[in-house]
């Protein structure tokens, strides 16, 4: 195989002067292009900025690696802080720093971006978590601190750095707060140098962190890093109901999630048709009560009826159309789309909830108790059921076991009960042991 330019011309082969290679790839059909050829195992040649995060991704931040460390993502690492220094791990490395970096706006060559000192030991470890045990005593003081000078603020987080040189104050307010006086206040009870910062409710959310209404973690404390801002608007689209409670979060504000498939919604609510509020049919109006956006029914209901109709988004047109042009369907009932269930759907369950109330249960605790009652007073001796006894067996013969006259015969006629413990059980018993013995004393033979 041979491209063009391996012709001769004249009886001399022109060639592509490459020196026996073939410069265009068409002489051999082995040639493969080297993907790899860019890129290189060596480490100091990676991107050299490193994200870091602080407190469990609390806060993060990029690192320049200057001193060309063999640095990988979940790599603790002492980092340039403002006073000393501080410890983070390393979060992202690669051509994803340089993609979150254009994201955040920051620029590459910029001279503000600290660098990263070194690998963590064990020691500055150890020092970073006993700094990280005093942060939930410090909040509490500098709450009890606050509301002593009359500061419309509420601390949501304290964050200390490695060396315990620093402590950072996350607040939340609804104007500005002039927390000059409470900066020396911390200062002088803490002894270490303190920066307050100003956060939303979101972000106060995202530090805290905590579960949602959906059983999981919440998504600005795991994911979400950028907040975009969510109305009511992304709920109407959704057909959801404005329930204040419902679509709330931890944070109080709207649920950031509402947002997730807003865009979904979006493009299905380009195909239902415009100003179909009202259907004309001859037996009277039709009126849209909701509409079904993923699966493309519109469901109406005519006056008088409480039935609700779905129809098709080609019908909806379809009838828009007649109406536009004078005419009317006949009913809405030619109309509607019957809905096939599933076998799922067609399984039926009772609704049970609110069958049993309070009241029925204390009518049968009434009537157990008044039947205990009546069974502990109406006991009879010889452990006979209470109410009357039940009418003698006359047909069957006494036992063979009973004794004669005048052979153990107890006082008062009754025979002695041989095997059994004497008295009844409290309350009475429900079998008697005279059942199938007849009633009274035996008689004396003659």
């Amino acid at each position: 195989m041979s491209c063009n330019s391996c012709g001769t011309v004249g009886g001399m082969p022109t060639g592509c002067k490459n020196n026996g290679h073939c410069a265009t790839g068409g002489c051999s059909k082995l040639e493969v292009h080297d993907w790899l050829s860019d890129i290189t195992a060596d480490p100091f040649a990676r991107y050299p900025i490193f994200e870091v995060s602080f407190k469990n991704g609390s806060r993060k931040g990029f690192y320049r690696n200057n001193k060309h460390f063999d640095l990988y993502t979940g790599d603790y690492v002492i980092v340039e802080a403002a006073a000393g220094y501080d410890l983070g791990q390393i979060t992202l490395s690669g051509e994803l720093v340089r993609l979150q970096m254009k994201k955040k706006r920051v620029k590459e060559d910029s001279e503000n971006i600290p660098g990263i000192l070194r690998i963590a030991k064990e020691s500055e470890m150890h020092l970073m978590e006993q700094a990280r045990a005093k942060e939930k005593e410090t909040m509490l003081k500098a709450r009890v601190l606050a509301r002593n000078l009359g500061l419309d603020m509420k601390l949501g987080d304290v964050q200390y750095q490695a060396d315990g040189r620093k402590a950072t104050f996350y607040y939340t307010a609804d104007g500005r707060v002039d927390f000059r006086e409470l900066i020396k206040v911390l200062a002088a009870e803490f002894k270490v140098k303190i920066e307050m910062r100003q956060i939303g409710a979101r972000q106060e959310a995202g530090i805290v962190g905590g579960i949602g209404s959906c059983g999981r973690e919440l998504c600005c404390s795991t994911w979400l890093t950028s907040f975009k801002s969510v109305n009511t608007t992304a709920a109407r689209y959704q057909n959801l109901s404005i329930n204040q409670t419902k679509l709330s979060g931890q944070c109080g504000r709207l649920k950031c999630c509402l947002n997730y498939e807003l865009d979904t919604y979006l493009d299905a609510l380009r195909d239902v048709p415009e100003k179909a509020e009202i259907l004309q049919l001859e037996t009277g109006d039709a009126r849209l009560m909701k509409t079904d956006v993923l699966k493309g029914l519109m469901f109406y209901t005519v006056k008088g009826s409480g039935t609700f109709y779905p129809i098709t988004l080609e019908n909806v047109r379809a009838v828009l159309e007649m109406n536009a042009q004078g005419k009317k369907p006949a009913d809405i009932t030619d109309l509607a789309e019957v809905e096939e269930k599933t076998e799922e759907e067609a399984i039926e369950f009772a609704d049970v909830v609110g069958q049993i109330s309070l009241a029925s249960l204390d009518r049968k605790d009434k009537k157990k108790h008044h039947r205990n009652k009546s069974q502990g007073g109406g006991q009879r001796q010889g452990g006979n059921r209470p109410g009357g006894n039940k009418p003698a067996h006359t047909g069957q013969k006494p036992s063979a076991e009973k004794p004669q006259q005048g052979q153990g015969q107890a006082p008062g006629g009754q025979a002695p009960q041989a095997n059994k413990p004497q008295g009844n059980r409290p309350g009475g018993n429900r079998r008697s042991n005279n059942r199938n013995r007849p009633s009274g004393p035996p008689k004396d033979k003659q």
